[in-house]
């Protein structure tokens, strides 16, 4: 209440309408660890209904985090400080994930129960469980009124997340006032049919009621559970209580001091009395239950070395020792046994050569998977009654998909992926944007990435799609040309850490292109010189994926033809951008104004290639439904139109 009025902005209602609740689950029920905030088996909490952010921050500041002493919460909302308007990850704090956009969280929380569940089935044995924890959840009507909660929460229902419990905040109230003008659903019978334990009727705001329902959660292990809390929004401040002039705006100092007196509380601005501080403080407690894991993790050690050394591995974000020498080796295989291939198949001969050596790598696809190919040979199912696999499916739910994905990231252990068509890479925009905002390793897998799928039309054609995901800040995205750039563009996405990477494939077949070994090294740079001439070239030929071959063919003619010409292939504009200025130069060099990119889609991202005098080659229309090679020609990407535009530019 505070700190929003110090901000003059903020959401005070749901904060003090869960505080109850909350008081109850961080004191009682939590495990964790301040004063380790990265233990890997401490509980995962998730506020999906990030605006209520001071509620999170209140209780990372009593329990004794140190990134968060009251001057975080005095700077609510301030540049420079960790306390933002919405809870924002921090790889190694305690806030387990970015929230705000309603219903990501809890998608998360099911990505990150997952994690739990699988990690557990690979590695606790008998008598040495070293994966034990719960995943807890807030949320609000507004989480479940968005789709995503739909498609997050009916899966974690059929796989069955016993360690998975959400407090729903039944307050009746959303910004436009009283939900019950456009939110009637029986929530607690919806959740039934997803298969979950629904605890309904709860009093969130008595404790003993509350304590009773997450005892009855914690006692089904084969359900997710969710807890109805009849709460009150802005619970204490006696004139705005229950009211949506609580929900996202400072009560005002009026308010704030009525309130003050409502609750008998007598401290001044944030000053907590010691006897209530001290009862708050769970750093004693954290560091007894991290210690005895501790010893339970030694004699696990003890009895399992090579599981022991695989989990610290995993957790640790480490690949296996050896890992570059066995991608070295699958790149060349791959490589010697080059022919005329989908990049989507090409995609699936390269997670048959890594997938075996990283355990960790856990993949799935959106009802797609015989059009994806996202299951390799070594791709076991996860099912409600089997965790210990490594393959989910999904169903038709690609924006549950990549936010579930985030999760199993946000919780360490996995490497995740997942699949779809291009175009249906619009569903999951917002968890793609959260994945990048959040620097998530998460790998999206995106087939038939042009108007060469065909005849299926303009619905399914993407065209906007790879340059939209090129502008999005730290997402990397790879369009390869072959079997050899595919495999290249696996190994980086596999290596990247720091951000989410996006896997732009074909359906058709393309030709393999003939490399030296300095070529294959230099594709992951991100753009390399596929095909050089003698001398200064005339002209540059810029392409990406399917349309690499077409620009090569055309080269050929060119050159037949007495035109000095250079193919450049770029598989990633990102990693090619992010290059020096001298390698840069050395593969588009300045003095060459004569350029020609061409990609079968919106042509607005590479004109800062090919400059004023260049030209471009795109598709700066949707599609149309007929076959691949005679939409291909009615679209001028052929030998002769790309010919032409070069000469055209010379002359």
């Amino acid at each position: 209440m505070d700190a929003v009025q110090a901000a003059n902005s903020g959401h005070p209602g749901a904060p003090m309408g869960m505080a109850d609740i909350a008081e109850v689950l961080w004191r009682d029920y939590l495990k964790h660890n301040p004063g380790n905030p990265g233990w890997a088996d401490r509980d995962r909490f998730v506020l999906s209904n990030g605006h209520g952010s001071m509620l999170l921050y209140s209780l990372l500041h009593l329990t004794g985090y140190a990134d968060f002493p009251i001057e975080e919460l005095r700077n609510f909302r301030q540049l420079g400080y960790r306390t933002a308007g919405h809870p924002e990850y921090e790889a190694g704090g305690p806030v387990e994930t970015t929230t705000g956009p309603l219903g990501q969280g809890v998608a998360n929380a099911v990505g990150m129960a997952m994690a739990e569940r699988m990690l557990a089935a690979r590695f606790n044995q008998p008598g040495h469980e070293i994966v034990d924890h719960r995943t807890w959840v807030f949320l609000g009507d507004g989480c479940l009124m968005e789709g995503i909660s739909h498609e997050a929460c009916s899966l974690a229902g059929t796989l069955k997340l016993g360690k998975l419990i959400c407090f729903y905040d039944d307050n009746s109230i959303s910004i436009d006032g009283e939900v019950s003008g456009w939110f009637t659903d029986v929530t607690p019978q919806r959740f039934d049919a997803y298969g979950w334990q629904v605890i309904d009727n709860v009093d969130g705001h008595d404790a003993v009621a509350i304590a009773a329902a997450i005892d009855a959660a914690v006692a089904d292990p084969d359900r997710p559970s969710i807890i109805c809390c009849k709460t009150v929004i802005g619970s204490g401040a006696p004139n705005k209580q229950g009211t949506a002039s609580t929900h996202g705006a400072p009560l005002g100092d009026e308010e704030v001091a009525a309130a003050r007196k409502s609750l008998g509380w007598e401290a001044a601005p944030f000053k907590i009395p010691a006897e209530i501080a001290n009862a708050w403080d769970g750093r004693t407690r954290g560091a007894a239950e991290e210690n005895a894991w501790n010893e339970r993790f030694a004699a696990y050690n003890d009895a399992h070395p090579e599981l022991a050394a695989e989990f610290a591995r995993r957790v640790a974000g480490k690949r296996p020792r050896g890992w570059c020498q066995h991608a070295d080796s699958a790149i060349a295989e791959i490589d010697s046994e080059a022919g005329k291939m989908a990049t989507r198949q090409a995609s699936l001969r390269a997670l048959n050569a890594y997938a075996p050596f990283l355990p960790e790598m856990v993949g799935g696809s959106a009802d797609l998977t015989g059009s994806n190919l996202t299951k390799h040979d070594g791709s076991v199912p996860v099912s409600g009654d089997d965790a210990g696999g490594n393959y989910v499916w999904f169903g038709v739910r690609e924006f549950g998909m990549t936010a579930i994905c985030n999760g199993l990231s946000l919780h360490g252990g996995f490497i995740p992926y997942s699949g779809t068509f291009l175009t249906f890479s619009d569903y999951s925009r917002n968890a793609l944007r959260m994945a990048a905002l959040m620097k998530l390793q998460n790998i999206l897998v995106y087939t038939h990435d042009s108007i060469g799928l065909g005849e299926d039309g303009p619905t399914h054609q993407p065209v906007e799609h790879t340059a939209s995901l090129r502008l999005m800040p730290n997402m990397s995205v790879w369009r390869p040309c072959d079997t050899v750039e595919t495999a290249v563009a696996w190994r980086y996405a596999i290596e990247n850490e720091t951000g989410p990477t996006s896997l732009v494939l074909t359906r058709q077949g393309v030709p393999h292109q003939k490399r030296a070994a300095p070529q294959i090294a230099a594709i992951a740079r991100g753009g390399y010189v596929l095909k050089e001439c003698d001398g200064t070239p005339d002209v540059l030929l810029i392409a990406t994926g399917s349309e690499v071959a077409l620009v090569m063919d055309a080269a050929d003619e060119l050159t037949d033809n007495g035109v000095r010409v250079r193919v450049v292939s770029m598989p990633s504009t990102d990693v090619f951008d992010a290059q020096d200025k001298s390698y840069r130069e050395s593969v588009i060099p300045e003095n060459v104004s004569a350029r020609v990119a061409v990609e079968a889609g919106v042509t607005d991202g590479w004109w800062r290639y090919v400059g004023p005098e260049g030209r471009v080659i795109g598709l700066d229309r949707f599609g149309e439904s007929a076959p691949a090679n005679e939409l291909f020609e009615h679209f001028g990407f052929t030998t002769d139109n790309v010919v032409a535009v070069a000469k055209e530019l010379l002359n």
